[in-house]
């Protein structure tokens, strides 16, 4: 987009402004500050107006428009942005013709604007009328987010300085398959903690051995104030739910990402969202960002764990895009990508 004439222009621009909300308010406003650049850019460029589109949550139903409506997202850049040429859209997903890429709503978003601007890298997956049909009608451009996430995380794709470690958590070992074949095939390491570690442990799907947790954080139920002890993670009471890695394996995931030049991190280690079950979420993330090397760290659920540890600026990138950022590195071509002439 810094090649793109926006003087005078009026420019849609695809955010991404998908973020949590609690109590009619947003709860984390990092998205909506990372989208920020983009849009003073323009602004600073004289562009006559800025139109600014996403999508927020899944709503299915005309009864979910009240709880997904981009209201509080609006009402928040309004006093990050105040500028009168900034003006937000309601949320694309209320519309049916935005998961089918529907030429109609891509036409509808893009009637009275000259140029589109996409900088929902969160989004770039989706072949939606937001991020490829109105690519398709207007001169498009790569916007200052989506450009630097291809960037830092294209990173790791290419030559990486070595020891190289990937860890990776969360439920299921299938969400992140793809990235951990790709990735993982490459890393001098690769560490496996929260639920997906039990599936990798009883028939492990990858070609290279991984590491496992040494002990474990385990409950009686899945309960926040569950009985809960540490044990061998080999030796969980019938019954019980491992819902965080223990002290032992904490350490040593720690040592072993101590030495490494280059990390990749996506998923947390336990039910971090209840602080008894956090610890070993909390300990990666400070391992992480003692790391001398290059750092990056995707997915909601991880990024929050750097938040919530002061850590975010620590690291070299931590990443807005879940699902973008796992497509990406699994190799795959990214659709709103695709669909900027420059980009492609």
């Amino acid at each position: 987009m810094r090649e793109a004439d926006v003087a005078r222009k009026r420019v849609l621009v695809r955010s991404d402004l998908n973020v949590p909300l609690e109590h009619g308010r947003v709860a984390d406003a990092t998205r909506i500050e990372a989208s920020l650049p983009t849009l003073e850019l323009l602004l600073e460029r004289d562009a006559a107006e800025v139109r600014v589109c996403s999508h927020l949550g899944r709503p299915k139903t005309e009864a979910d428009r009240e709880q997904y409506t981009l209201a509080p997202v609006r009402e928040l850049l309004r006093e990050l942005l105040p500028d009168a040429r900034v003006t937000v859209l309601e949320d694309t997903r209320f519309e049916a013709g935005e998961a089918a890429n529907d030429p109609r709503f891509a036409k509808e978003l893009a009637d009275g604007c000259d140029l589109f601007v996409n900088d929902a890298f969160g989004s770039a997956h989706r072949a939606h009328a937001s991020t490829v049909g109105v690519a398709e009608l207007l001169p498009a451009y790569a916007g200052l987010l989506l450009e630097r996430e291809l960037e830092m995380l294209g990173r790791l794709l290419g030559e990486v300085e070595r020891p190289f470690v990937l860890i990776s958590g969360g439920a299921k070992v299938e969400d992140k398959l793809g990235v951990l074949r790709n990735l993982g095939g490459r890393a001098d390491e690769v560490l496996i903690g929260g639920k997906m570690a039990e599936e990798v442990r009883e028939s492990n799907p990858l070609e290279f051995a991984v590491v496992l947790p040494r002990d474990v954080v385990a409950a009686a139920a899945f309960e926040e104030d569950a009985e809960a002890r540490v044990v061998p993670y080999d030796s969980l009471p019938d019954g019980w739910l491992g819902l965080d890695i223990g002290p032992e394996t904490r350490r040593d995931f720690a040592d072993r990402l101590a030495g490494a030049r280059t990390v990749f991190w996506n998923g947390p280690m336990g039910v971090f969202e209840w602080p008894r079950f956090a610890e070993g979420t909390r300990a990666v993330a400070e391992a992480v960002g003692r790391v001398e090397g290059y750092t990056v760290v995707g997915g909601a659920d991880s990024v929050r764990a750097l938040h919530e540890a002061g850590l975010a600026d620590v690291v070299d990138w931590a990443s807005t895009g879940g699902g973008a950022s796992l497509e990406l590195l699994e190799g795959k071509e990214l659709p709103g990508v695709a669909a900027i002439p420059e980009a492609a």
